[in-house]
């Protein structure tokens, strides 16, 4: 996924473009991130018109869809304002071609557009839900996750959201190690799974403490993710009850105990299968797994490949000697 897309357009929103354009726009080949192609296409050249104010200049035209390794939409200002019939196209004819696309936020609008999300699921900005089922009944439109995958159609909530989409699309091409060196230079988060909540009706905790005491939970949990951690254990670790802990972990993160130590083992196991040499065995070992067995189930699912098939797509193959230097050598 070296070659990145982004189909723009009168309109579309300047914080969208903004996180793309940072995910795969800088050279960030020193800290081990692959170089990317990014190119802004559009339906016609000349300037785009931005909300804000803002200018965009197009460097490509649509014809550059057919040779992406994946396409990006930025969402619309206005959700529901038409996409033009050439980028719907264009859309239709990279998802046949088997290319990931993703739609930020309100982007989904466009995906629906193009007669792509029906009968997939997809998400949005939750308060956008309930317009964007109205108008594409056909589209199974759901507004709890903070992103979802569909056939190759990868759509996103609302403003952060989109960062963590992004991440993930790196993360899933690149590894593990690629996408924390990304969310590092970003000064953000490097992981969160798309079942995290994007908006969490509750009130302000009654007592910082309770944060602070589940922050702090957390940090350590990660510090032994090798250890046979259970709810029990950290909500002894917090001073509470299971039942409470695992309440009060739910309304502070969007996601249960349980997903959260299995979202970061998982990543542990990533930068393991990555960096190290270690059997397979070994890998699940230091990652927290009870066994072997386990491990390979939940990676599997989760990575759809298996640990070995994983570390042998992350390899990066070493360079071929340089001859010139080779014969010097050798004269």
């Amino acid at each position: 996924m070296h070659r990145v897309a982004i189909l723009v357009q009168p309109g579309i929103r300047s914080f969208d473009l903004a996180v793309i354009t940072e995910v795969w726009g800088p050279d960030r080949s020193r800290d081990g991130v692959p170089p990317f192609e990014l190119r802004r296409c559009a339906v016609e050249p000349g300037p785009i018109s931005l909300p804000g104010g803002l200018t965009l200049a197009p460097d490509r035209g649509l014809d550059w869809l057919a040779t992406a390794d994946l396409v990006v939409v930025p969402a619309l200002a206005e959700p529901a304002r038409p996409t033009p019939g050439p980028a719907l196209a264009a859309l239709r004819g990279a998802h046949a071609r088997g290319v990931p696309v993703a739609a930020l936020c309100a982007g989904a609008f466009v995906l629906a557009e193009a007669g792509l999300l029906e009968g997939r699921r997809a998400v949005t900005h939750w308060w956008l839900a309930p317009r964007l089922a109205a108008l594409y009944p056909g589209v199974l439109v759901e507004d709890a996750p903070l992103y979802v995958e569909d056939g190759g159609l990868w759509t996103s909530a609302g403003v952060a959201s989109g960062i963590d989409l992004c991440l993930h699309l790196v993360r899933e091409a690149h590894g593990a190690e690629a996408a924390a060196a990304v969310a590092r230079s970003m000064v953000t988060g490097p992981y969160r799974t798309g079942d995290h909540a994007q908006y969490l009706d509750r009130p302000t905790p009654a007592a910082d403490r309770t944060a602070e005491a589940l922050a702090a939970v957390r940090e350590r949990a990660l510090l032994r993710l090798h250890e046979p951690l259970d709810v029990g254990t950290l909500a002894g670790w917090a001073g509470m009850s299971p039942r409470s802990f695992a309440r009060h972990f739910v309304a502070a993160t969007g996601t249960t105990p349980h997903r959260w130590l299995l979202g970061h083992r998982l990543d542990a196991a990533r930068r393991l299968l990555e960096r190290t040499d270690h059997p397979v065995p070994e890998v699940a070992r230091r990652a927290g797994f009870a066994s072997e067995v386990t491990f390979r189930q939940h990676f599997t699912s989760h990575v759809g490949l298996s640990p070995r098939a994983y570390r042998a797509a992350a390899a990066v193959p070493q360079p071929p000697p340089n001859t010139r230097d080779s014969v010097r050598k050798g004269s």
